[in-house]
């Protein structure tokens, strides 16, 4: 009995199902065949499927079809062409070398690359690459990549139009477009990824020199350091700092004052001396940057005496005109570092860094008073950490 009357309930919601089911169909075919409703409002047969309370149905077919439409309609609005600009000098140049046979004139491509303005306009740009790079070999014998300036441009003009993907084959040594991978291109990669603070993109690059053995220059740490402070990303940072080390990369100082104030930052005191070690080998002299950090690192060790030492060094060796700098720094050193790195410790050593910081800082600054250091700073505000 239980079998019989579930096939009975199953016959009966299908006889339900289909005049709902011929109701739509007529309307979609009449609306083909005669272009137009067909006498029958589309409208309404819509608003009767969704507000018959006893059926309450979709039919699968028809949502189905009026996804696929407004998919349909929202990819036509996005879709993107070559500008009018692009597409001109992308089709002179292809008709001089495929057609007439004959070099362009070098200002065209050079023109193309300063009008591409979007991803079709760099996919015009590679095709034109690739056939003057046929072209130069089968006719004019020339089996040199373009130049470093060329390619450098092809990359800044990738990341103008946000192709960050076309922009990565300028780092592939071996390419059909005849590119020469540099790390100028690189660079103009890695700014736009520092811009959007994209370490991802910034990690593929790095896999993209070493593959294509393109030498790293002083200037790349500058931008990965900055990335990697930005992004807290502090492992990444002494992975990549090593790697600029070994290969023999004379860091600059604004690389030094990155890494240092980021181990400062997080209380790393073991790394800031290496760090300070590297850095004294290779430079003399103190910046802001690396002065104060090597105070904090003293002030973590629970030496404020020395750390007062460091901040009367770097006031002795910089201009007079960077005194603004360095009280603007031991302001930040008072007021913003405690909570900074008492945030990065464990719970078990916050309390007790936080009562010795309370303690060393004041004396710290009592010791600058007597190394007369003098500051305009009032020394009772500084000494409020808030904890």
């Amino acid at each position: 009995m239980g079998s019989r009357r579930l096939l009975f309930e199953v016959s009966r919601q299908n006889s339900r199902l289909k005049p709902v089911t011929n109701l739509f169909s007529c309307s979609y075919h009449a609306s083909l065949k005669f272009g137009g409703n067909a006498g029958i409002s589309s409208e309404n047969v819509v608003q009767r499927a969704f507000t018959d309370q006893e059926h309450k149905i979709q039919h699968p077919a028809f949502s189905m079809l009026l996804s696929r439409a407004l998919y349909s309609t929202e990819a036509a609005t996005k879709e993107v062409v070559p500008t009018e600009a692009a597409k001109e000098l992308h089709d002179k140049l292809l008709k001089s070398v495929l057609e007439q046979r004959t070099a362009p004139p070098n200002n065209w491509l050079w023109s193309l690359i300063e009008k591409c303005q979007n991803r079709e306009d760099i996919k015009l740009l590679y095709n034109v690459l690739e056939n003057l790079r046929k072209f130069r070999l089968s006719n004019l014998r020339i089996f040199e990549n373009f130049n470093d300036n060329l390619c450098r441009e092809v990359s800044k003009a990738c990341v103008r139009a946000e192709a960050i993907d076309l922009g990565k084959k300028t780092l592939w040594k071996h390419n059909v477009y005849g590119l020469t991978p540099s790390v100028a291109s690189a660079h103009n990669i890695l700014l736009y990824a520092k811009q959007h603070n994209d370490v991802n993109l910034m990690v593929d690059v790095m896999k993209l020199l070493k593959a294509n053995d393109v030498p790293l220059q002083p200037g790349t740490a500058d931008i990965v350091f900055s990335i990697c402070y930005n992004t807290e990303s502090w492992e990444l940072l002494c992975k990549y700092a090593k790697r600029f080390v070994k290969s023999g990369v004379k860091l600059r100082r604004t690389s030094f004052d990155t890494w240092m104030t980021f181990a400062a930052k997080l209380g790393d005191v073991d790394n800031l001396w290496k760090i300070e070690k590297v850095r004294s080998e290779l430079m003399k002299t103190h910046t802001i940057g690396s002065g104060f950090s090597c105070a904090k690192g003293f002030l973590l060790e629970r030496k404020p005496n020395e750390a007062a030492a460091v901040i009367q060094l770097v006031t002795q060796i910089l201009p007079e005109v960077k005194r603004p700098d360095i009280m603007a720094e031991l302001e930040k050193l008072v007021s913003e570092w405690p909570l900074e790195v008492i945030k990065g410790r464990k719970d078990e050593g916050k309390t007790a860094l936080a009562a010795a910081l309370q303690e060393d800082i004041p004396a710290m600054l009592d010791s600058l008073s007597g190394l007369a250091v003098t500051t305009d700073l009032k020394m009772a505000d500084l000494t409020k950490i808030p904890f």
